[in-house]
């Protein structure tokens, strides 16, 4: 596919070709990703500037998100991708492997820079999700500071840079311009910026900007920092998809393809109908989500690639609400447990009550059976993100659901994300959506397809 850039992002790609530092500040939808990969090829294929680039990202990002937006675009598809995720032999064989852009998680960003030391490699680095770095006391941040001087060019990505409050800027302007714009140490930026705030006799537990510090600080960095939102930008449509792509465990693939060659095998040689089709999609789809019901209609967590997926989604939106649904008990119940464990104000909706809360901005995540909000509310107000973490095969319910928010009055442009685990029905229901045909009739041609591919084998 052709990829032609919005004015935007070729402003973006622009800034990011020239500058050897750059903070892109976007909104999600915008496309951070294709314009970083742009950039990239132009300055490894176009310029010859740049040798090796690292990219560090959130662990579900990093397993697939990069490489599959790649695949997407003519432009940018021959790039080479190295995954360095895994045991350390598998990170150490992925750092080995010829590639133009090595792809790793942050929580090994300490063993990577200790691993390296100072014959660092990268003379590109892009930080996914730039704000995972915004603690200064972080041994993320401390690594990659120690090694920043041997970085010729540093790209951060995020949506929102400072999600709770400005103080959190300085380490990642830090790692762009090494402290020239906000000062070499975190201290004497607080000091020149903010007055102390709650305090006892001893010890001050915050710190609140002086009169003027936001435009003086922005003003210092907006050389180097592009910060964009959607809603400004009337070219892009006013609904936005955004597939996040799910890599299953090696536990979680091998459950998946044992449990559909099984059932598969198992169907009866004449013509599959409607039910059988129906019956085999469903536990297919429950396990891509990670559980699955037994007889007695309890349930096995069998893999948390979904959630764990859904949690780093969650961050990325750094506090901006969303419509989250859920196609199965099993999934509403894990979300929860997993909800629990983070600060972040979450319901599953039961009546007009929370339908009153979501639209008063009082939720952050608002789970709910596309069945039981499909039709009649307003959620406009509450949001502009919804997640799928499970589509369902009926298009009607599908648009319906996504309307509570893509309705008259909302002000921003909705973004739909699907969490769509790789190589499992989750592709084929989105596919079904996505050339809106007959629900039934792509789940039975879908289906066939993959019984034939059983039965030849």
């Amino acid at each position: 596919m052709r990829f032609t850039p919005h004015p935007y992002q070729q402003y973006c790609i622009t800034q990011a070709v020239q500058k050897p530092a750059l903070g892109l500040f976007l909104d999600m939808g915008l496309g951070k990703t294709i314009i970083t990969l742009s950039a990239i090829s132009e300055l490894k294929y176009g310029r010859f500037a740049v040798q090796k680039v690292l990219v560090i990202a959130p662990k579900k990002v990093a397993e697939a998100t990069w490489q599959r937006e790649a695949k997407k675009w003519d432009n940018v598809k021959f790039l080479r991708f190295s995954t360095v995720l895994g045991s350390e032999t598998k990170r150490i064989r992925a750092l080995t492997t010829p590639a133009d852009i090595y792809v790793i998680n942050r929580e090994n960003v300490v063993w990577l820079v200790d691993y390296y030391q100072n014959d660092w490699p990268f003379d590109m680095v892009v930080c996914d999700e730039f704000s995972s770095f915004k603690s200064h006391s972080a041994k993320r941040f401390k690594a990659l500071a120690m090694i920043r001087n041997h970085i010729r060019r540093f790209i951060g990505l995020t949506g929102t840079p400072s999600p709770n409050g400005l103080n959190d800027l300085w380490s990642q302007v830090y790692l762009l311009d090494q402290g020239v714009r906000l000062g070499k140490y975190y201290t004497h930026f607080r000091e020149r910026y903010f007055d102390p705030g709650k305090r006892s006799r001893d010890v001050i537990y915050s710190y609140d900007p002086k009169d003027g510090a936001k435009e003086a600080i922005l003003e210092k960095i907006s050389d180097i920092c592009i910060s964009m939102k959607a809603a400004d930008y009337l070219q892009l449509p006013k609904c936005i998809t955004d597939e996040v792509p799910v890599v299953l465990t090696d536990k979680g693939k091998k459950a998946y393809d044992d449990l559909e060659r099984k059932m598969i095998l198992e169907l009866p040689d004449d013509t599959i109908d409607v039910t059988s089709a129906a019956a085999l999609s469903n536990k297919l789809q429950q396990l891509a989500n990670g559980a699955i019901y037994n007889d007695d209609h309890d349930y096995h967590e069998i893999h948390n690639c979904k959630v764990e997926a859904f949690l780093e989604l969650l961050e990325q939106l750094n506090g901006q609400a969303a419509l989250v649904f859920y196609n199965f008990q099993h999934d509403r119940d894990r979300l929860q447990k997993a909800l629990r464990k983070t600060k972040l104000r979450y319901r599953v909706y039961q009546n007009a009550d929370d339908e009153a809360d979501w639209n008063a901005g009082k939720i952050d995540v608002l789970l709910t059976h596309p069945a039981s909000t499909a039709y009649g509310l307003n959620l406009q107000d509450g949001g502009h993100h919804v997640i799928w973490f499970g589509l369902n095969w009926s298009l009607e319910l599908y648009q319906q659901a996504n309307k509570r928010l893509h309705r008259q009055g909302q002000q921003y442009p909705v973004i739909i994300h699907h969490l769509s685990c790789v190589g499992t029905r989750d592709e084929d229901i989105a596919a079904a959506l996505e050339k809106k045909d007959e629900s039934q009739e792509w789940l039975l041609q879908s289906l066939k397809a993959r019984i034939d591919k059983y039965r030849s084998t």
